[in-house]
This record gives structure tokens, C-alpha cells and sequence, in this order.
């Protein structure tokens, strides 16, 4: 089972996206990763926690965590997203169901690590993140797009002309 924290906003929320060649993107969910993803030894940086800040204005966040360093909680209690906690054995089955509640086909996912593979599968848009603590090489085969840093990565929603650019056909 996984611990939930935190509240959705009630309404209609959603970033739509039209991608030349391939189709019309209704995002209404974000999900991140924790560690390794927008998290650097367990700690949310302040320029992330804007970016973050500003999603929630536009969509319903989730950070996914078996929370390693026992520092998500604590970092996540003053943004607008939803935590959901787990036990670190077999973290990808639990990140893949919680994608599928959510409705994959309107959610987009932020990875690094192995454990990050299930959800991808189960994502309209998955988007590997190489930041400081390294990402998993197995995650490439699974996702729609690779980032240098979840700044660049949360960009990509909110500047959307950089995604239409990386996945036009």
C-alpha cells in the first residue's frame, strides 16, 4: 500500500498541446519522481520549487517516492502536490498503478532510475531526466524524451514550443 499527502484542486485543469504530425496532448497530470528526479540528496532545490509552484497552478502534481533519504515530506509540505509514499520494494509496480488511476493517456512522467520503467510504459508522455545522481540507461528505451535537468524539463510544459519542437513528426 502507499501513503497519500497533500490535495488535488478541484476543476478543470489541464495543459493542452498540439504536436504537428502526431496528435492533441491533454494533460491534466504531472508526475515526478522524487529522488534523483527533482530531488538532489533528498533536497528540493529553491529555483525547482518555483518551476514546481507554477505547474501547480496549470495541473495536478504527484511526486512519487519510497523516499530514501525520509526527506519528502518535509520538502513537498509547502508546494501544491500531491505525495504519495511507498515501500521501496518493488517501487515501479506502485508507480506504474498510480499512473494507471490517474489515466495514463492524460499523464505526463518524470524519471531517473530504473524503478521509473513501469510508469513510462503507462504514460502519454514520459521524459527522462540525467541530473546529478545519474540516471538509469534502461529508462532511454522507454521514454519519449531525455533532459538534462528537470528544470529543462518541467520547461517543456511550461514554455509548450519546446515540446511541440521535440516531438513533432
Amino acid at each position: 500500500m502507499y501513503n497519500v499527502y497533500g490535495k488535488l484542486k478541484e476543476g478543470d485543469v489541464v495543459i493542452n498541446i498540439e504536436v504537428p504530425g502526431r496528435c492533441l496532448y491533454s494533460i491534466e497530470n504531472v508526475v515526478f519522481d522524487y529522488n534523483g528526479t527533482i530531488a538532489v540528496n533528498g533536497i528540493i532545490s529553491s529555483t525547482i520549487r518555483e518551476k514546481i509552484a507554477l505547474l501547480c497552478e496549470m495541473v495536478n502534481v504527484y511526486v512519487l517516492t519510497a523516499d530514501t533519504y525520509g526527506s519528502a515530506a518535509k520538502e513537498c509540505e509547502d508546494l501544491n502536490v500531491r505525495l504519495m509514499t511507498f515501500p521501496r520494494d518493488d517501487a515501479g509496480d506502485y508507480k506504474a498503478k498510480i499512473v494507471s488511476n490517474l489515466g495514463g493517456n492524460n499523464t505526463i512522467c518524470f524519471g531517473n532510475g530504473y524503478n521509473d520503467r513501469k510508469m513510462f510504459e503507462v504514460s502519454k508522455i514520459s521524459v527522462a531526466v540525467l541530473e546529478e545522481e545519474g540516471m538509469c540507461s534502461n529508462l532511454l528505451s522507454v521514454s519519449d524524451i531525455l533532459v538534462k535537468s528537470i528544470e529543462d524539463g518541467i520547461n517543456l510544459l511550461l514554455k509548450p514550443n519546446r515540446l511541440i519542437a521535440t516531438l513533432r513528426k
